[in-house]
């Protein structure tokens, strides 16, 4: 109680020190009502920052200045916001939640694979409005070192795109014209560090004191060896330990990643306010949602993992709270792939309003490989419940591999050995295991525990690439069905789901990776392949594979975004009573869905007691199929089989329906239970 009033006190003093000098320097010139809403949003955020900012900068002699050039930095950065991104801060701030909505669908891409550069990627809006995209994630688009620069991610300026893709403009006005489709803009941002080519590396390596404080660098191997004793490294056959020697600084650098990745000091507040900058500065060119890449990892301690310290969520908060202040359209998302208790610390409303979900991702392939669901019950019943003004990013694969990020204590009740488990998946995936149907490889694998993260396209994965070099047309109409099942599920359960374009005309693993000298040996590079626009021409062929799959995805996205029962709707994981079946209800006020999934490729019996149980009739709808279904003993699915059950409306509903003029797919069926 002492500190929480202490922390008001100051914070209201410091803030009354801060206003006048502020508007001394800044608002001549501003609109007078414009300044006065920026104002308000600074004394409605102010306390959070303060309280943040002074855990983390307190004990600094010079916290006020700092905290005075924060504020300078992001009301400078306000003001040169345009106008069309102002009002749409004004829009969002009257809907806080738009992520929410059920219209959400996400998509992701390179800029180079899908469409060669940023013009080529305008000229295809046109593929993604067609799909239904709402929300379009490009991968790392900033300039980067020739060579070696894991995949973007190794950034040397922020205010600069890669000169392959275009420039800074381009990038804005592609921003604003994905807005005028309703598209939001998400990019990446590489927080935790910079490329060694980056300014403040090269001022460190020229000798500069100043900038060699943005970095960790030690003289010896002594604090290394002491860290290191904690640290697990993260790619271990590449880098071993996370220490990197540079001979022209006579030091060693803290390289969590990569040796030309180096840390950034955010015990050095000036790093704070550089890296705020750099957001600000993204979000002015129209970015709405920023992915915080590598959360985990920002803050170090001797002694520990250095991995989701209490100080790294500080940050965040405090990133979000001058995000609020000064661009307040946009959102973080999160992405921590870490232990499933610790992914779900960084998902609040005054953190990360978004977050990737690699326990959902981790927990569907591992039931499509024992065609079980008892650990996906277990987890997602333990964990997918998240504050009520966030979303999870729901998705199939992403650009990276896929890794079985799940908690051992959820194998261990499901009765599970976890190692050995691991070691299953990894044998399943990548071929190895006799029967399997997924062609994969693996990702780091580790030769001494035999478990691996595993490379591969969704189509290669669920088994299409090998169904069609047997020329086997059963088992290519079981992969199709397996595509359609994950996908239902991640667009049905809660969240946005986020597809890797390529997967809805179901390409296939690219192997000529193995003969590009820069690619060679990083398995992820099989399924980042450049898009496939000549198969996608085939995509309203629904006698082809490409248009079949297309076809039967684009169906479910519409059934979600014209289905009030998923819109901002409650998610709870059930007992289906069929230890193959993943079954949830979404509800949405007197909106209800029951969505069933059947992880097996056998016929599936639900018990027609067990569904009434769980409130449904004998006479129940299921929207995807478009039918009636009488299961007065037993409700049969097909092998794979992806159900959302729906009770017909009654007259009155019906009446209800007609006289609100409703033409939704399906509407006459979305009544409560």
């Amino acid at each position: 109680m002492h500190d929480t009033i202490w922390h008001k006190t100051h914070a209201a003093t410091s803030l009354n020190r801060i206003l006048p000098r502020l508007e001394a320097r800044f608002a001549n010139g501003v609109d007078t009502n414009e300044w006065e809403g920026y104002l308000n949003r600074l004394r409605l955020h102010f306390p959070r920052l303060f309280s943040g900012l002074h855990a983390l900068y307190g004990q600094h002699y010079d916290f006020f200045y700092h905290l005075e050039s924060v504020l300078a930095s992001t009301t400078a950065m306000w003001i040169e916001r345009p106008n069309e991104l102002k009002a749409l801060d004004a829009l969002r701030e009257t809907d806080p939640q738009w992520y929410q909505s059920q219209r959400m669908l996400g998509a992701m891409c390179y800029v180079d694979l899908f469409a060669n550069d940023l013009e080529g990627l305008r000229e295809r809006i046109s593929y993604m409005t067609e799909l239904g995209v709402t929300y379009l994630h490009l991968m790392p688009v900033f300039k980067v070192p020739e060579g070696d620069n894991d995949g973007g991610y190794a950034v040397s300026s922020y205010r600069e795109v890669n000169p392959e893709y275009g420039n800074m403009e381009q990038l804005a006005e592609l921003a604003s014209e994905l807005r005028h489709h309703g598209i939001s803009l998400c990019l990446d941002f590489v927080f935790n560090h910079t490329s060694d080519e980056h300014d403040w590396a090269v001022h460190a390596l020229d000798g500069n004191t100043e900038y060699q404080g943005y970095y960790r660098l030690f003289p010896d191997r002594t604090l290394p060896d002491a860290y290191e004793r904690t640290l697990t490294p993260v790619f271990p056959d590449e880098h071993p330990g996370s220490f990197t020697y540079r001979n022209r600084l006579k030091s060693w650098v803290w390289t969590t990643f990569h040796n030309y990745q180096w840390d950034l000091n955010y015990e050095n507040p000036m790093v704070f306010k550089g890296m705020l900058e750099e957001m600000l500065f993204l979000a002015n060119q129209g970015v709405e949602i920023l992915r915080l890449d590598a959360v985990a990892f920002i803050w170090k301690r001797l002694g520990t993992e250095c991995q989701n310290l209490p100080e790294a969520h500080t940050i965040i908060q405090a990133f979000n709270a001058l995000v609020r202040i000064a661009a307040p359209a946009m959102v973080f998302k999160s992405e921590a792939i870490v232990h499933p208790d610790e992914v779900r610390k960084y998902i609040d409303e005054n953190e990360c309003q978004l977050s990737y979900n690699p326990q959902l991702m981790s927990l569907l392939w591992n039931s499509l490989a024992t065609r079980k669901v008892d650990i996906l019950n277990k987890g997602m019943q333990r964990r997918f419940s998240i504050p009520a003004n966030c979303a999870w990013v729901n998705y199939v694969r992403c650009h990276d591999d896929i890794g079985f990020a799940f908690s051992n204590d959820d194998v261990r009740d499901t009765n599970h050995d976890p190692g050995s488990h691991r070691r299953f998946l990894a044998e399943f995936f990548t071929g190895r295991f006799p029967e399997s149907f997924a062609r994969g490889q693996p990702f780091q694998e580790d030769p001494l525990t035999g478990e691996a993260r595993i490379s591969g396209t969704c189509a290669s994965l669920t088994g299409l690439e090998l169904a069609l070099n047997s020329n086997d047309e059963n088992c290519t109409e079981l992969a199709i069905q397996r595509i359609l099942l994950l996908h239902g599920v991640i667009l049905t359960i809660g969240g946005i789901p986020l597809i890797y374009l390529g997967d809805e005309i179901g390409m296939l693993n690219d192997y000529s990776y193995e003969s590009d000298a820069e690619k060679i040996g990083d398995s992820r590079w099989l399924h980042r392949a450049a898009f496939d626009w000549q198969r996608a021409e085939t995509r309203r062929d629904s006698g082809t594979i490409p248009g079949r799959i297309y076809q039967d995805l684009l169906r479910l996205i519409q059934i979600r975004q014209q289905n009030p029962a998923l819109d901002r709707a409650e998610t709870e994981i059930v007992d289906s009573g069929n230890a193959h079946v993943f079954a949830y209800f979404r509800t949405n006020g007197d909106h209800s869905v029951l969505v069933l999934a059947n992880f097996s490729e056998s016929q599936q019996p639900i018990e027609g007691k067990h569904l009434r149980l769980l409130g449904l009739r004998k006479s129940v709808v299921d929207l995807v199929a478009g039918r009636t279904i009488v299961a007065a003993h037993t409700l049969e699915m097909e092998p794979y089989d992806f159900m959302m059950l729906s009770r017909p409306a009654g007259r009155r509903a019906r009446e209800a329906q007609s006289h609100q003029c409703l033409t939704t797919t399906g509407g006459s069926y979305y009544t409560a239970w």
